[in-house]
């Protein structure tokens, strides 16, 4: 993944249906079905919840209530069509800009399956941690509007919030005496990369559960800055930046085994997890707004800037990992958030679950344009505002 855009300031332009690619063509009814997910979350919100984004709009829960209300009367089944004229008279499409720049940033991401044991061997040496009890976050923009989608976390030590360990400590054992162990996984490199994906299943093909599958899910993380390794991979001439990728980024940590953890310690941020059943194969696990994601129609934004649970017209204009045909003109949902998800026209495409889908997820470094799709009750509060 790579890092924030350069400028970061949201410009929303009103469009119109007939001027998105491919809109006509797209399977509104997939789309459709990973809204109501969305609306499986917002419908228990309280209305005066707020949902972040960026503070101009101050959208809360109760200003989504009425699409999730609409969608609730439709029925469960509807076709295409229906679904499309659901979202052509319900919402308003927006192009989405950063400053001047309608293009940004488009990565994958998936949820990896993993051998695992819920016992420590010489074959399954690597730990994934639960959340630490004392482990505080902090959301800032709940205490500043100018810090909206900024958080940090610690623990409190005689009445302050103190920095977190970060991961060199950690992975040196400074939490080892907490029991915090959930699984243990082949290798540290197994459970970097989980870390990365911020979800996997698991695999236990041992401890008299053979087959049995379990859910990893994002439960904490340590305050510290994400920071993507493949830049210093590149810096140090270990792997050519035209051939970078997740894949390669993994085959030189397994070839250097001395001074993998170093490099791996290089992001210093650490994530927690908890264990969940997988219900729902066919859906991802839950994402940032809790609701399970769904393959080729969730994606991650930057919650500084949008909120969970909008449409978002998402358009790959070239060949792409999801199409090596190209173009990609999709219909999502944004259900999810990360930390190298930074700037307004920046996205990460969840591709699903297992090995192929990470075939696609890490092979993604495209330049994409994004359109935000506006509840119609809500368009002349976006057309009040001097973007």
């Amino acid at each position: 993944m790579t890092d924030d855009a350069p400028t970061e300031r949201l410009v929303l332009e009103e469009t119109t249906f007939n001027a998105l690619p491919g809109w006509q063509a797209d399977d509104h009814a997939a789309a459709l079905a990973s809204l109501r997910e969305s609306c499986r979350i917002i419908s228990r919100l309280p209305g005066e919840r707020g949902l972040r984004g960026d503070p101009r709009l101050a959208l809360t829960a109760g200003d989504l209530h009425p699409v999730c209300t609409a969608l609730a009367e439709l029925g469960e089944t509807l076709s295409s069509d229906q679904a499309r004229d659901f979202f052509e008279s319900g919402f308003i499409p927006f192009r989405i800009r950063n400053d001047n720049d309608d293009t940004g940033l488009v990565t994958g991401y998936y949820e990896p399956e993993i051998k695992g044991s819920r016992q420590k061997s010489d074959q399954f040496p690597a730990p994934v941690l639960a959340r630490p009890p004392d482990l505080v976050s902090v959301e800032l923009g709940d205490f500043r509007d100018s810090l909206r989608g900024q958080r940090i976390a610690g623990r409190v030590i005689d009445g302050q919030l103190v920095p977190f360990e970060d991961r060199a400590a950690i992975a040196g054992g400074a939490l080892a005496d907490q029991d915090l162990e959930l699984i243990w996984l082949e290798s540290a490199i197994d459970a970097f990369f989980l870390e990365i994906q911020g979800s996997g299943r698991v695999i236990l093909a041992a401890d008299g559960e053979a087959d049995r599958v379990i859910r990893l899910s994002y439960a904490g993380q340590n305050g510290h800055p994400y920071t993507a390794i493949g830049r210093p991979l590149i810096e140090a001439g270990h792997i050519p930046r035209e051939k970078m990728s997740m894949a390669a980024i993994r085959d030189w940590l397994e070839s250097n085994p001395d001074d993998a953890q170093d490099m791996m310690n290089r992001n210093a941020s650490y994530v927690f997890f908890t264990e969940l059943p997988v219900e729902h194969p066919e859906l991802g696990p839950p994402g940032a707004q809790s609701a399970l994601l769904t393959p080729h129609r969730s994606i991650a934004v930057d919650r500084k800037h949008h909120v969970l649970g909008l449409p978002f017209w998402l358009e790959l204009p070239e060949a792409s990992p999801v199409d090596p045909d190209g173009p990609v003109n999709r219909l999502m949902v944004a259900q999810d958030t990360g930390g190298a998800i930074r700037g307004p026209v920046r996205a990460d495409y969840f591709a699903g679950s297992g090995a192929a889908a990470g075939d696609m997820a890490g092979a993604m470094a495209e330049q994409g344009r994004l359109t935000v799709l506006i509840p119609a009750h809500l368009a002349d509060r976006v057309r009040d505002i001097a973007w």
